[in-house]
């Protein structure tokens, strides 16, 4: 039982109560000033989590404005829980990306596996149903005790929850980098499908219509999850478990089934998944955007356990639970309904017309607020900005060519480095077949599952290399945006949007804001040549340790439509005597490269130049070829260089190999990470037609003796079994964790 004793508004404002809840003394008499009186404690939490950065972006919004989020296929941008795009035939796709960082740190089972829950409800809220997961995660280097085991128990999370729910994990991506090394990130992304007539909001309209709460009890757990998202990790911060929330995949599984039945009845007028900030957000947002105001009896709340406060049920953020606004007179049939599903639907309040977010408990008003104040109208900060030192000191440099003295050998180590190697490790412990539509599994650039009782399938990935984004934010969140988009393409599939997770550090160091201001510059740049909006997102802030910020990692969920699943193509080599091609001009860049990496221990100068006129052209060339049916694989050509996409293309099924001649100097050529290049084979027998369509060069072709033959104008390079390169690249990480 709860007996702790709140302390009253004068105390709350004397001792500086509201401190402790993150937020200032600015902000504390702005809310005195929206209320006209002292606050009570119930009162001040509601607004404490509501104006986090996790709820409000309230440091990020003026970043947030430069996103272009319209497009003709967007049906629904950022607001709601998820974002929509037209597919035609009246279907559309729904998908969203969320963080859960700060949780995964400190509990990192729980905080991945409840960090999928999330995302899965706030897309079956929109009425979807999700169909496909993916992730992107960033570790420290595998080399100490507790990053391999937060690398572990997160994929462990991710998959037990996924793969009970039965929804495919297909995709992601995986960096380790020393900067995140006190700081995980644990980016989930969910994939849904809805057919238009179906798409609900998050609105609580209709005076006098019921509020109601689904799903499972309310319990102590995640109180001030929000909070605790928005500041930095510490020595301290072992103390916040009670903030990680439980995840339970199989009442999460019950609660999808009776969502996506109840958007079918003409009674529901509203849902949204209580996510940050449970119930306060779920029902303020509600309220909010409807022009409503909502009453609730947190009486009738179930609960888990004795003697809650209003503030800690307010403050909750136990899983798996809803809240839905249903037409008067018809709360019965959603009783009915749910408990079809062994599911409590209770009645708690009703929507009103004063525009207050007003709670009762034991017969007393709690709490009386205007909606608007905690969902609309938290203050908006425009932080200082200031280019970094380290930044202009890269920007001086002149692209340095490291020096190579066995090519095998670099091509090998290259390989073993775990952000190329094989990721098998993971997705074998993800279902990524359950439902049966995943056409390319995990491995191959881009996911695709197929849209069933149709022609036409879903790419989708999941992109972002943050050490370019250090070295150069702006270009780096263009190349951010491009390679997601390349991926899609060489799966046969036309870009459509983005959503995005702005992981950075704190905002309120100048140099962290100006990071954050210069990604999105060229986040929205990319996004409006590509004709890729975004249509939602999530921004995670202060992920620091001890004061040391991770990269800056913008990361870039994608998902693209392949018109005919026929086009579907993947990475691999498909046959003997096809011919090689690449696409795109190799550069003498280094900066941030894993061959930079791996001979000197760092990273430093210039990220890769991207021209995005030319990167557009290179996808359409590419996509229209795939088309037109004159492609056998397509990879993009991404860290570690052309000698890396080559091996990988090898790793398929088939015992392959290739022989391939490059020019120019032969580092560059081999290791360099120059953007806007693809890796293409193509039957002999489509050579015209292919080169007619395209700008690429032919460098080589895909022979029958097992082994990767590199060669210049000086001779050859290297020589070595597809084998022997395949295993350094697939037990690199397995052997790491041993």
């Amino acid at each position: 039982m709860s007996l702790m004793l709140e302390p009253s508004p004068e105390e709350l404002k004397q001792q500086k109560v509201y401190a402790e809840m993150g937020l200032t003394d600015e902000e504390f008499a702005m809310v005195e000033k929206i209320l006209g009186r002292l606050p009570n404690y119930t009162e001040i939490g509601l607004f404490s989590v509501m104006w986090s950065e996790h709820c409000s972006y309230k440091n990020s919004k003026p970043v947030l404005k430069k996103f272009p989020t319209s497009g003709e296929r967007v049906l629904q941008g950022p607001g709601e829980g998820a974002g929509i795009v037209d597919i035609g035939d009246e279907q559309a796709v729904v998908f969203k990306i969320e963080s859960h960082n700060h949780p995964s740190a400190i509990e990192p089972y729980q905080g991945a596996a409840t960090g999928v829950g999330g995302i899965i409800r706030d897309v079956f809220s929109m009425g979807a149903r999700p169909i496909a997961l993916l992730n992107s995660l960033r570790f420290g280097e595998l080399e100490t005790a507790r990053v391999k085991y937060l690398f572990k128990e997160v994929v462990a999370g991710i998959a037990g929850y996924g793969n009970c729910i039965g929804i495919p994990t297909v995709g992601g991506e995986i960096q380790f980098e020393s900067s995140y090394e006190g700081n995980p990130l644990v980016n989930a992304m969910c994939v849904g499908l809805i057919d238009h007539k179906d798409i609900k909001k998050g609105q609580a309209h209709g005076v006098g219509n019921t509020v109601m709460y689904v799903g499972a009890k309310t319990g102590r757990d995640g109180i001030h999850g929000a909070t605790f998202a928005s500041e930095e990790l510490t020595e301290q911060s072992e103390e916040k478990r009670p903030a990680v929330q439980v995840g339970d995949p199989f009442m999460e599984k019950l609660l999808l089934e009776a969502c996506l039945e109840l958007v079918q009845s003409d009674a529901l007028v509203g849902i949204q998944d209580m996510g940050a900030a449970g119930l306060t957000s779920s029902s303020a947002e509600m309220a909010s955007k409807a022009g409503s105001g909502i009453e609730m009896n947190l009486d009738l709340v179930p609960q888990r356990e004795r003697g809650m406060t209003a503030y800690e049920m307010m403050l909750s953020e136990s899983q798996e639970r809803m809240l839905i606004v249903v037409k008067k007179g018809r709360e019965q049939e959603i009783v009915d309904l749910f408990s079809k599903y062994e599911l409590e639907a209770v009645a708690i309040g009703t929507v009103t017309d004063d525009k207050m977010l007003r709670l009762l408990h034991n017969g007393e008003v709690v709490a009386d607020v205007p909606a608007d104040a905690l969902a609309e109208e938290a203050p908006v900060y425009h932080k200082p900005s200031k280019e970094p030192e380290y930044f202009r000191e890269f920007q001086a440099m002149e692209n340095q060519i490291p020096s190579v003295e066995d090519y095998r050998e670099t091509l090998i180590n290259l390989l073993k480095q775990p952000t190329i190697a094989s990721k098998e490790w993971v997705y074998d412990q993800y279902d990524y077949m359950v439902r049966t539509s995943t056409v390319v599994a995990p491995g191959s650039d881009a996911a695709v599952v197929r849209i069933r009782g149709t022609e036409k399938g879903l790419a989708m990935t999941t992109d972002c290399n943050s050490r370019y984004m250090y070295l150069d934010p702006e270009t780096g969140g263009k190349i951010a945006v491009a390679e997601a988009a390349r991926n899609i393409v060489c799966s046969g599939g036309e870009p459509l949007a983005i959503t995005d997770n702005l992981n950075f550090g704190n905002p309120e160091k100048p140099e962290i804001f100006w990071q954050i201001e210069k990604a999105a510059d060229g986040i929205s740049e990319a996004c409006r040549t590509l004709n890729t909006p975004v249509i939602g997102g999530n921004v995670s802030l202060y992920n620091e340790t001890n004061g040391t910020a991770i990269y800056p990692t913008p990361v870039i969920g994608m998902v693209g439509l392949v018109q005919d699943i026929k086009h579907t193509t993947t990475q691999h080599f498909k046959a003997a005597g096809d011919l090689v091609y690449l696409l795109g001009e190799s550069k003498d860049e280094f900066g941030g490269s894993e061959l930079q990496k791996l001979t000197y221990g760092k990273i430093f100068g210039k990220a890769p130049e991207l021209h995005l006129e030319t990167e557009e052209k290179h996808q359409s060339q590419v996509l229209g070829a795939i088309r037109a049916g004159l492609v056998a694989s397509a990879h993009d050509v991404a860290e570690g260089g052309l000698a890396v996409a080559a091996a990988e293309s090898l790793f398929g099924t088939a015992e392959l190999g290739a022989k391939i001649k490059v020019t120019g100097n032969e580092v560059s050529a081999l290791f360099g990470e120059s953007q806007s290049r693809f890796l293409l084979s193509v039957k002999k027998e489509n050579q015209e037609a292919f080169e007619a369509l395209t700008d690429a060069v032919l460098i080589g072709e895909v022979t029958d003796v097992p082994e990767l033959r590199l060669s210049s104008e000086n001779g050859l390079l290297l020589s070595e079994q597809t084998a022997i390169l395949k295993e350094a690249w697939k037990g690199a990480i397995p052997c790491l964790l041993k």
